[in-house]
């Protein structure tokens, strides 16, 4: 698969699992370390932990592990990284203090929806 048809594997398994503002960064221009960040919204900590295990094994499935992961549920962030492409799983207070669609504005940024 490539970066772009991972990344929506991510989005569409986080959508089927109820995340909230789903969205797909393209980064390859503007970034050396990944083509793609996959961000979404948990309702609770709970969820988030619930999210990052279902991306987990849908990604298992396919032969993909990750590099890393980091953060809990605890944490409102935790960050999967599968080369090239970062999946990051917020609560909304902290996706909104990290505001990474901000960071990154100036790529082009793909809403997700079911």
């Amino acid at each position: 698969m490539v970066s772009k048809e991972i990344a929506k594997l991510a989005a569409e398994t986080l959508l089927e699992k109820k995340a909230i503002d789903v969205n797909m960064i393209d980064i390859s221009e503007k970034s050396s370390f990944a083509d793609y960040f996959v961000n979404a919204t948990a309702t609770n900590s709970r969820q988030l932990e619930s999210l990052a295990d279902e991306v987990n094994d849908k990604f298992q499935e396919n032969k993909m592990f990750p590099k890393s992961v980091d953060g809990k549920g605890g944490s409102g962030w935790i960050l999967m990284d599968y080369g090239d492409i970062i999946v990051n799983i917020f609560t909304s207070s902290t996706r909104d203090m990290y505001s990474l669609e901000k960071l990154w504005g100036d790529c082009e940024i793909t809403r997700c929806e079911d």
